[in-house]
């Protein structure tokens, strides 16, 4: 080292490089419990309650999960989800209550309780209920705690020291209330109808218990002779049905035809050694279905020999297959009626629908309702025949199939057999396929009361999100049945009410059902059981003329109740709620069953706006399973990333669709998180000491701060948008792209230079130093929602560990001068041709020319006055980062970099020829140093 570099001062303490404390690795899984202990010491829940005391209401109605297990990926994206939603809310001053809550009833639970009794070799039935629902509870109870804490792991704030459960005696007592409101309205009745049975779970089941999978079924074709008919070409025909429910043979009572369907009668000529068909069989189908039908039946030769319509049909009478059967004693000598059927089609089959009653919708509906067929009882509560029903007597459903083509094939009446895999429902809990079953269930109806258009009209006046989803929920409204609210389980709250033997009808007193809500409320729904009869009856009635019914309440009955349990008692809360939100299968189930409750009993929805958002997939798009080993905990993510990391991804992706995670996504979303910490690291080190006194109004300030103000403008209608249409994927990627894109990348690296080196009362540092504060101020709380801990971590790092939560801030109002869009307009093109020099920089220091951009000197020729003035009003040296920069109007844009003339300024790196003048400093620098150095010897 020479004499003269050992005489050089080291100009390092004139500088203002950023100071701050706030580390760049985040450390979350650490950290993040720290916070948490801290919002419980503060009480964060009650004092934000205190805060916003007197302010709008601001409701989102948490739909309850259930209570059975370690949360899933689904469970903590959705709670996430609605934390964000609140938060939102809360920080644009509302008061904006969270009470979470649990569904604790139901199959799930009382599956593994039963589970214990079967180890033990017992039988559910030998124990005591109320020992039996006392198990269920404790073990709901178990779950909840677990849960709880998981939910609060996430960074979810609400009322964790009261939330709601289905099983509360208040809350059961209400659901009993709500129930008895549809008894006295006259819209409860007992009826018999097929529903969704589960054998395995013994129990009916609703339409959103239900899940579709691929399920390979025995498909036949079978002939059923006429008795007679109006219709001489069938006289001498077969008529043949299709069907891939052969156990539903027995139970047929009719056979539906399409009225204006083509109809064809052939004679068999030929067929194939394997054939089930015979040749000289006279048989009728659709013509359309012909060609497929004599595939399956092995027919490859034939003479048509009649062509006939639908409506040709009316009045024929079929015999069942095993009409006159040896073995049946008369079981199946009834009459087989014809019937028209809309529902008939020539999509598949053979145009003529074997109709069930008492096992299929389509086919009560049209036998039963349309033209008055009975409707047999075939089948019990473990999918097995009566003993009454002829020649399958005891047989299980799913075990008969062969058993039945055998018979059928004894009486000529079998023309096709095979397999087809088809989509078929099964039970969501115990995987297993369902049937559909007549038993008497109890139902709510949609048309004496007038639910049904009170529901749809309250579907209109509420706001759907996304959109779309509306007509989904709106179609099925419409199209829907009679409400199924029976089970047939001992975990529940219990239909609570008493039939006449004598005459059937449904006691209906209010002096009754006031007994019986007031037990429930003492007691729980266990005083079902347990209290007499006779002590709901009073002295009016007497107990041995009326049945008390033990059914229980289908579960999305209970959790349809909770507007009534929580949202309306609740003080802090109100109803309607201001929102719902779950997954796109809840059209079917708790939006649903909210809807109709409410509907049913006030008239009017629970809510106002509903949010769908979609179902976690794997990072390939398939849905995730155990079996399939693609499943993502979010314990682990959150042990090993953070929360904040997996509430990032809620929002980066669109949760109104299918959402995709997997440990590639997440290591995006770790790798995002970083950039944006490395933002407000930037921030805060450039704010150190900041006091209001810097600060300089707007107009005073140059246009490059100006411009970043209008931006905050820009992104905080965006934000406040998106907010209250619950649309936060927007805001994310807005606000990501202002933290890469605008600040790191643009402002930020324009401005170093400035914050840096300028003296402290020059106009260009204060003025830079308060556009920091005003995005500090907006960047930290409009990410607060998402990014619970780390923008409590950044709020302590600037204002002090003992400072207010950055949740009980309020996101700062923007004001309205600070939009500039013909600014805006002029500041894209000035980007634009920086964009170019930044670019023509780079290929200099790639090839070593040069090595920070400081040391190059721009010569830009532009095509447009616009631009030229656009540049010629700034320091483009400046904004390229260069020593120098030269601007030129041309017939072509063209950038020249060259090597900068002159000396390297030692504090600011800048290369002037000004340099050599003063040292080794520029003018500016020089200064800067001067009005250090005398502000140090004052």
């Amino acid at each position: 080292m020479s004499v003269d570099d050992q005489n050089k001062r080291d100009y390092r303490d004139t500088i203002f490089l950023p100071k701050t404390d706030f580390p760049m690795r985040a450390g979350l899984p650490k950290r993040e419990p720290d916070f948490l202990a801290q919002w419980q010491k503060q009480d964060l829940y009650k004092t934000l309650r205190s805060d916003s005391a007197g302010q709008e209401k601001f409701v989102l109605h948490d739909g309850p999960p259930y209570a059975n297990g370690d949360i899933h990926i689904g469970h903590a994206m959705q709670k996430v989800l609605k934390d964000i939603i609140v938060k939102s809310q809360q920080m644009q001053g509302k008061d904006a209550p969270y009470v979470p809550g649990w569904d604790c009833h139901g199959l799930p639970i009382e599956w593994k309780i039963e589970e214990k009794y079967r180890k033990k070799k017992k039988n559910k039935d030998e124990v005591d209920p109320i020992e039996f629902r006392r198990e269920c509870r404790e073990f709901a109870d178990h779950w909840i705690g677990v849960q709880k804490e998981q939910f609060k792991r996430l960074g979810i704030i609400g009322d964790w020291d009261d939330p709601y459960t289905t099983m509360a005696f208040d809350a059961e007592a209400t659901i009993v209330k709500e129930l008895l409101k549809f008894s006295m309205s006259g819209a409860l009745y007992r009826g018999s109808k097929p529903v969704m049975w589960s054998p395995v779970e013994k129990t009916a089941l609703a339409e959103a218990e239900v899940e579709y999978h691929d399920h390979k079924s025995t498909q036949i074709d079978v002939a059923f002779a006429p008795v007679t008919s109006n219709c001489e070409a069938i006289n001498g025909a077969k008529v043949v049905i299709w069907t891939t429910t052969p156990w539903t043979i027995p139970a047929n009572r009719a056979v539906c035809y399409g009225v204006d369907i083509d109809y064809v009668c052939i004679e068999v000529t030929e067929v194939t050694d394997e054939a089930n068909a015979a040749v000289g069989d006279k048989l009728a189908v659709a013509a359309a279905l012909l060609d497929a039908f004599t595939a399956r039946a092995g027919i490859t030769s034939y003479d048509q020999y009649a062509s006939i319509k639908g409506a040709e049909l009316d009045g024929t009478i079929l015999a069942h297959p095993w009409r006159g059967h040896a073995d049946a004693n008369g079981g199946y000598d009834f009459d087989v009626p014809m019937l028209p059927g809309d529902h008939v089609t020539v999509e598949a089959g053979t145009g003529f629908v074997h109709t069930a009653p008492g096992h299929g919708d389509d086919d009560y509906q049209v036998g039963h309702v349309k033209f008055g067929i009975p409707v047999p009882f075939t089948v019990n509560e473990s999918g097995c025949y009566y003993d009454d029903v002829a020649l399958v007597a005891g047989r299980h459903v799913y075990k008969v199939a062969d058993e039945v083509c055998e018979l059928l094939s004894g009486v000529d009446a079998l023309k096709g057999k095979g397999t087809l895999t088809h989509s078929y429902p099964h039970s969501w809990r115990s995987k297993a396929p369902l049937i559909f079953r007549n038993t008497p269930q109890w139902f709510i109806s949609m048309e004496k009361t007038g639910l049904r258009d009170t529901a749809v009209k309250a579907i209109e006046a509420t706001n759907w999100y996304p959109a779309i989803s509306k007509n989904r929920i709106s179609a099925m409204v419409s199209d829907r049945p009679d409400w199924v609210i029976s089970r047939q389980r001992a975990w529940g709250v219990p239909i609570t009410v008493f039939v006449n033997k004598e005459t059937g009808a449904l006691l209906q007193d209010e002096a009754v059902n006031a007994r019986i809500v007031a037990a429930v409320t003492e007691g729980g729904a266990d005083a079902w059981v347990g209290v007499p009869a006779q002590d709901f009856l009073g002295d009016t009635y007497n107990a041995d003329d009326f049945e008390q019914v033990h059914d229980i309440l289908d579960v999305w009955f209970d959790s349809g109740c909770t507007h009534a349990f929580v949202s309306e008692k609740r003080p802090e809360l109100q109803s309607p709620s201001d929102l719902y939100v779950e997954g796109s299968d809840q059209h079917r189930g708790w939006f649903q069953s909210s809807l109709l409750e409410s509907c049913g009993t006030r008239g009017v929805a629970p809510y106002k706006n509903v949010l769908t958002h979609g179902f976690t997939m794997d990072g390939e798009g398939r849905k995730m399973s155990k079996s399939l080993g693609n499943t993502i905990s979010p314990l682990k993510v959150v042990d090993q990333y953070g929360a904040d990391i997996l509430r990032l991804w809620v929002v980066a992706v669109d949760y109104m669709s299918d959402m995709r995670i997997s440990d590639e996504i997440i290591k995006g979303q770790a790798d995002a998180y970083r950039k944006i910490r490395n933002t407000m690291r930037f921030l805060l080190g450039n704010l150190e000491g900041y006091t209001a006194s810097e600060a300089v109004d707007a107009s005073d300030m140059p246009e490059l701060e100006q411009w970043v103000l209008h931006r905050l403008h820009t992104l905080d209608t965006l934000i406040r948008d998106k907010a209250n249409t619950f649309d936060f994927n927007p805001v994310f990627r807005e606000l990501y792209q202002f933290c890469i894109m605008d600040l790191s990348v643009f402002y930020f690296d324009i401005r170093k230079d400035a914050l840096y080196c300028d003296n402290p009362n020059d106009i260009r540092r204060r003025a830079a130093r308060t556009v920091l504060d005003a995005v500090f101020n907006r960047l930290v709380l409009w990410f607060a929602p998402v990014l619970s801990f780390t923008t409590e971590e950044v709020w302590q790092s600037r204002f002090g560990a003992d400072s207010q939560s950055v949740h009980r801030q309020v996101w700062p109002e923007t004001p309205a001068d600070w939009q500039n869009d013909a600014l805006a307009t002029k500041w894209a093109k000035i980007r634009e041709v920086r964009s170019e020099v930044t670019s023509a920089i780079e290929v200099m220091r790639r090839d070593k020319v040069i090595g920070s951009s400081l040391q190059a000197s721009a010569v830009v020729t532009v095509v447009d006055q616009d631009t030229l003035d656009a540049l010629s009003d700034l320091d483009a040296a400046e904004i390229f980062i260069t020593s120098t920069a030269e601007l030129k109007l041309g017939t072509e844009t063209n950038v020249s970099v060259t090597v900068a003339e002159g000396e390297k300024c030692e504090r600011c790196w800048i290369v002037l020829p000004e340099v050599s003048k003063n040292g080794d400093l520029c003018n500016r620098c020089t200064d800067a140093v001067d009005a250090h150095d005398n502000a140090a010897s004052a």
